[in-house]
């Protein structure tokens, strides 16, 4: 990189905003990285050109990637979710994790009372209530789950969740597994 690339100055100001946020000296970031402090001071002023090695070195001792570190595009900061008309759901995939996708729902529905139609699958779920109360049933448990509360459990439990009288607003994160057990449910 040349210190006069738009993408360099923003790496070396990302990690000088990287270690200030630590509460780090020039001196103790220098010391995680085994660089000297007025080699790191020349990268951070933009006097000291970006070595590869250097980056991998500093990303490590920041605790961040060296995608996170260089990464600049910043484009499409907003996305619109996919919307699943049937089940009454949106859901908007995670850039920084494809992975992982968000879903809003809206339930309306009691959980079931037959235990045999829970479900289990590999995976993780997290959701929390936004308005009403939901009634998790996660293996032989009932759990209440209030606006504001969240809940998180392996998705190889059986399980199912619905409304605890009235409507209720859900917003989840899954993994790609949780996901794939849920395509009957969720789009």
């Amino acid at each position: 990189m040349t210190h006069d690339d738009g993408l360099d100055s923003l790496v070396r100001h990302r990690i000088r905003a990287l270690r200030v946020a630590q509460g780090w000296s020039l001196d103790d970031l220098a010391r995680r990285a085994n660089l000297s402090q007025s080699s790191l001071s020349r990268i951070e002023n933009g006097q000291r050109r970006l070595a590869l090695d250097q980056l991998v070195t500093l990303a490590r001792a920041l605790d961040t990637s060296l995608d996170q570190l260089v990464e600049s595009d910043t484009e499409d900061v907003v996305s619109n979710p996919m919307i699943d008309g049937t089940h009454g759901s949106r859901r908007w995939s995670i850039r920084a994790d494809p992975g992982m996708s968000v879903v809003r729902r809206r339930l309306t529905d009691p959980p079931p009372e037959n235990a045999a139609t829970l479900r289990a699958h590999p995976g993780r779920e997290w959701f929390v209530v936004l308005s009403g109360a939901a009634i998790l049933l996660l293996g032989d448990r009932r759990i209440r789950v209030e606006a504001d509360q969240a809940a998180e459990f392996p998705t190889m439990l059986p399980h199912a969740v619905g409304t605890a009288g009235g409507p209720c607003d859900l917003l989840g994160f899954f993994d790609r597994e949780a996901r794939r057990g849920h395509r009957d449910d969720q789009a």
